[in-house]
């Protein structure tokens, strides 16, 4: 069976569907593909369930620090793992029925279900039906990285999706990547009650992040009974009983460690290689992500890439973002493009991190002046009376120009937080505009302008 259409939009991730009801809005016609979860990454198997998890690992943490408060819990505080996943999995349903009956609802706008494979630049192969329009646009999202460790062919393995689906505790979980994800992980479950080891095949955790944020939260998980090995060159995995043992041949510690399951969070790949993008003449690049330029156009007239398939961004704010620059180009006669976003992301342990623009150290490494100004979050009231006062805060500036080039914020709010630096530096505002602004006490934010008060060569 042929069909024609205005549009097709493959994946029904973060930026599929509002592309579509823009699409459908201006009186396209569009066939939305969509070969598994209604929702992508974020609502079936990222932020959605990652984020309901660590709600209740949160709570269960808190319970336990309860006669720190002066309240009384009468036994132990437990956890019903069942439990935790019914309510993790209710919200996901809720959130992925929702996208679902929206792009069903859609005027103009047709929904197939299955594997969408290019035959050529202009059609798409879907079951039994070829799917003919001028404008394609791919949303195919991305996949965990199983990395080829000696070893990993012959014992099992979870990646974050397959963590997802456990309704019971494992007695040592063991995570090979001391990353976002990884490390989101192993507070999670430390705090459902498993013993948690992380392995970091470098020299600390996250390593993307200034050494003084590394540092803050290496102390933050020896706090709370995470074991942390780096520098672990050579990791490998073989059966040792009914555990599995890695091997991390670290300079300081066992040569190896065992653990009743394994976790492996060392990135992420694209969903690009079974799309038939040769038969359309897509180029990828040397990881397999779609090439895109400024606009997301791929190398293939009126065929676009958005969202964690085009190696732009990795984040659900980044994909929603790639649907308002395609909308706002092809739709608004504007002009947006993928450098006008600043970049800014949260890791959402707890307390959680909130991180804009440049660190401080890649704002030296341009060359430039800078002043840096920074405040423990044992000097914030806030996270003193909410006993949360790990953490600090940073914020990084142009000495010259007087331009914000980035900030961290680790400690309680901090993913809230950023947002005003965030916004600050989106108007290309001075950091004086920041620092003279009056912020509501007591609050996270109302350090902010003192600390741009209190900048240092």
């Amino acid at each position: 069976m042929n069909e024609t259409f205005d549009a097709i939009v493959i994946g029904a991730g973060q930026a599929g569907p509002p592309l579509a009801g823009r699409l459908t809005a201006a009186g396209m016609t569009v066939a939305l593909m969509e070969r598994r979860l209604f929702g992508g990454t974020c609502v079936n198997t990222g932020c959605t369930p990652t984020k309901t998890l660590i709600a209740s690992a949160e709570v269960a943490y808190q319970a336990r620090r309860a006669a720190e408060f002066g309240v009384g819990i009468e036994g132990d505080v437990s956890v019903d793992m069942r439990a935790v996943k019914q309510r993790k999995d209710a919200v996901v349903a809720k959130s992925r029925v929702g996208v679902e009956r929206w792009l069903r609802s859609m005027e103009r706008c047709t929904i197939y279900e299955g594997h969408a494979r290019f035959v050529s630049p202009r059609k798409v192969r879907i079951g039994d039906t070829l799917v003919t329009a001028p404008r394609i646009f791919i949303n195919v999202g991305g996949r965990a990285l199983v990395p080829n460790l000696p070893g990993i062919d012959r014992v099992p393995y979870l990646t974050n999706t397959s963590m997802l689906e456990l309704d019971f505790l494992p007695r040592h979980l063991v995570i090979v990547g001391g990353s976002y994800v990884g490390l989101e992980f192993a507070q999670m479950y430390r705090r459902f009650g498993s013993a948690v080891t992380v392995i970091e095949k470098g020299p600390r955790l996250i390593s993307r992040e200034d050494e003084d944020v590394s540092a803050a939260i290496r102390t933050l998980f020896d706090d709370e009974g995470i074991a942390v090995r780096t520098d672990a060159e050579c990791i490998r995995l073989e059966h040792h009983h009914a555990d599995v043992a890695i091997g991390v041949d670290c300079t300081v510690g066992a040569p190896e460690v065992l653990g009743s399951h394994v976790l492996l969070a060392v990135g992420r790949r694209p969903n690009t290689d079974d799309l038939g993008l040769d038969e359309a003449g897509v180029a990828l690049d040397e990881r397999g992500y779609v090439v895109v330029d400024e606009q997301l156009r791929t190398s293939v007239p009126g065929i676009w890439a958005l969202g964690d398939c085009n190696g732009k961004g990795a984040f659900t704010h980044t994909s929603y973002n790639d649907f308002e620059i395609v909308a706002a180009n092809l739709l608004d006669g504007d002009s947006r493009r993928v450098t006008d976003r600043i970049l800014c992301y949260g890791l959402f342990i707890d307390p959680p991190l909130g991180r804009v623009g440049l660190t401080e150290g890649e704002a030296r490494a341009t060359g430039r002046k800078v002043r840096i100004g920074s405040r423990p979050m044992t000097r914030v009231n806030r996270a003193v009376e909410k006993g949360e006062s790990h953490g600090f805060m940073k914020i990084v500036v142009d000495a010259v120009s007087h331009e914000i080039l980035g900030a961290a914020i680790l400690g309680v709010g901090g993913d809230e937080a950023i947002h005003g630096i965030l916004d600050t530096m989106a108007a290309k505002a001075s950091y004086r505009t920041l620092q003279r602004a009056v912020h509501i006490h007591p609050t996270v934010s109302e350090l902010i302008p003192t600390i741009l008060g209190e900048l240092r060569p």
